[in-house]
C-alpha cells in the first residue's frame, strides 16, 4: 500500500474514547495523508453517540465526529471502506477484532498487547485469555520504528509494543554485544493514564502514591526479553502524574567496555528523527510530555552502565508510534503528523 501526497486514506479508530485513542484521534484528524472516517467504541459503551470533543474539550477544534457504537453494520463497513484501522482496545477484544477484520486487503495496526507475544500459550498465560487468531502472531510486524523499518514497509499486521518496552527496548538495543551476561534492572515509573481510562481505586487522586506493582510477573517482561534477546528484571512503578515514562536501566558492560564503545553503539539513532540521545544527560518526562520523542541519557563507571529513558507513555508509547509505523508502511517520512 504506496500512496501519493495527492491521496487520501480512509483510517477508523477503534476504541478512540481512551486516553491512548484519544490521541491517535487528534494526529489523524490533522495527519496530511489520512482521513480519519470513523471513531468507534464498543456497542455497550456509556461514551457510544457522544462526541469525542465532549469527553476531551480540548478536541473541540480538531475532531466533531461522534463515537459510533461498534455493531455488526459498523463493522461490516470498516471491512468494506476502510484502509487503515487502527485498534485501541482492551488486549482480548483486539485479538477478536484483527481476527474478523484481518483480510490482507487493509493495514491493521494494534496498540494492545494482543499480538506481541510468540504463541498462544503466553496469552493465556501473561494476559489471562485464550488468543484466538495464532497464526496473527507469526505475521504481525513488531512496531519499534527504529528497529523495524524495513519490516514495516510490508506489514499488513502492526503489533506496536507497550510503553514500557518501547522506553526500555530502545535503551538497550543498541548494547546488546556490549553487555555482560546478567540480567538488565530496568526500573520504569508510568504516569496515571498508562492504567487506562476505566477508574480503579488505586488510580483514584485521593490514592495515588509511587508504588511498584506486577513484581516478577509484568506482560511486559516477556515483551522486553523476546525483542531485546537479553535477560531483564522489569519492575514497573506507578507515579503520581498524569503521563510520561522514565525507565532507569543498570546494566553491567563485558570487559574492556570504554566510553567510546557506548558512544559508538547508540550512534544507531543519528538518523533517527524521534530518538535524542545524550552522555551524561540524564532527560526528564517534562522534555518528551506532549511530543513524539524518546530521550536516552548514559552513564558509564568501570562496569557499570546506567541508561535513562523518558517517554510520553500516550505518543511515543502508543499513538505517534502507531502513526510513524504507518508513515513508514506508506512509504512517508517517519515524522509526518507527528507531534515534535
Amino acid at each position: 500500500m504506496k500512496i501519493s501526497s495527492a491521496e487520501s486514506i480512509n483510517a477508523v479508530i477503534i476504541g478512540a474514547s481512551g486516553y491512548a485513542g484519544s490521541e491517535l484521534a487528534r494526529l489523524v484528524a490533522a495527519h496530511p495523508a489520512l482521513a480519519l472516517a470513523g471513531i468507534y467504541v464498543s456497542k455497550s459503551s456509556s461514551d457510544a453517540g457522544k462526541p469525542l470533543a465532549q469527553l476531551y474539550p480540548r478536541l473541540r477544534d480538531v475532531v466533531n465526529q461522534p463515537l459510533q457504537p461498534l455493531g455488526e453494520q459498523q463493522l461490516a463497513s470498516i471491512k468494506k471502506t476502510a484502509q487503515v484501522v487502527f485498534i485501541a482496545t482492551e488486549h482480548d477484544v483486539a485479538a477478536q477484532l484483527v481476527s474478523a477484520l484481518h483480510d490482507g486487503n487493509k493495514l491493521i495496526v494494534d496498540l494492545s498487547g494482543a499480538h506481541r507475544l510468540e504463541s498462544a500459550s503466553d496469552y493465556e498465560r501473561y494476559y489471562g485469555f485464550e488468543h484466538p487468531f495464532e497464526a496473527a502472531l507469526n505475521q504481525a510486524v513488531y512496531g519499534l520504528a527504529e528497529w523495524y523499518t524495513d519490516e514495516l514497509t510490508q506489514a499488513q499486521l502492526i503489533a506496536v509494543p507497550g510503553c514500557y518496552p518501547t522506553a526500555s527496548l530502545l535503551a538497550l538495543k543498541p548494547l546488546a554485544s556490549l553487555l555482560a551476561n546478567l540480567p538488565a534492572i530496568i526500573n520504569a515509573v508510568s504516569g496515571v493514564t498508562g492504567a487506562g481510562r476505566k477508574p480503579k481505586q488505586n488510580t483514584l487522586g485521593a490514592e495515588l502514591s509511587l508504588q511498584a506493582y506486577g513484581v516478577f510477573s509484568h506482560r511486559h517482561q516477556p515483551e522486553i526479553e523476546r525483542y531485546s534477546a537479553m535477560p531483564v528484571v522489569f519492575t514497573p512503578h506507578l507515579g503520581n502524574f498524569k503521563r510520561g515514562i522514565l525507565a532507569s536501566i543498570y546494566a553491567t558492560v563485558a570487559d574492556d567496555v570504554s566510553h567510546q564503545d557506548v558512544e559508538q553503539a547508540f550512534s544507531v539513532y543519528q538518523k533517527q528523527p524521534c530518538v535524542r540521545v545524550g552522555h551524561q544527560h540524564t532527560p526528564a518526562i517534562q522534555d518528551v510530555e506532549h511530543t513524539g520523542y524518546c530521550d536516552i541519557g548514559w552513564h558509564l563507571n568501570g562496569r557499570q552502565l546506567i541508561v535513562f529513558a523518558a517517554i510520553d507513555n500516550l505518543l511515543k508509547g502508543a499513538a505517534s508510534q502507531a502513526v510513524q509505523c504507518v508513515n513508514i508502511r506508506l512509504g512517508l517520512p517517519q515524522t509526518v503528523g507527528l507531534p515534535l
